[in-house]
């Protein structure tokens, strides 16, 4: 099994406590951290459907701006999920698998898909943790 990964594992953070965590939301993550998932195997078009698209991006990079609240917050999110799933999986790849797979009780939506949201982020855990305890079907 693989050892427990953490945010800072995907975006180069590791908040001390939520409060850590909201202030980091609140200023924003440098653009440079988005690399670390990228390396993590979520593709160019999984990046702009989830965090933030690709134009923004550059005119944030450009700008030497960090990501708004609401882009940090998505990838805080996608990073906790795709953390989750490969502790829940015991791999990364296999948590990508999961995570990419449509899903009949999604609507034939993927996991990864429903990560533009926090409500879609929630039930993604949800299912995770079902996963995780053995009562997903």
């Amino acid at each position: 099994m693989a050892a427990h990964v953490t945010l800072k594992d995907y975006i180069g953070i590791a908040p001390v406590s939520g409060l850590a965590l909201a202030e980091l939301v609140e200023h924003g993550l440098p653009t440079e951290n988005l690399a670390l998932l990228k390396a993590k195997g979520l593709t160019f078009s999984e990046m702009s459907a989830t965090v933030i698209s690709p134009r923004t991006l550059k005119h944030r990079r450009a700008r030497g701006e960090n990501l708004s609240p609401e882009e940090t917050d998505r990838a805080v999110r996608v990073a906790s999920v795709i953390a989750l799933a490969e502790n829940v999986f015991g791999d990364r790849e296999r948590a990508l698998l999961w995570l990419r797979a449509p899903d009949e009780s999604l609507g034939e939506r993927t996991p990864l898909s429903l990560l533009q949201t926090e409500s879609g982020g929630r039930l993604v855990e949800s299912m995770l943790w079902q996963i995780d305890e053995g009562v997903y079907s």
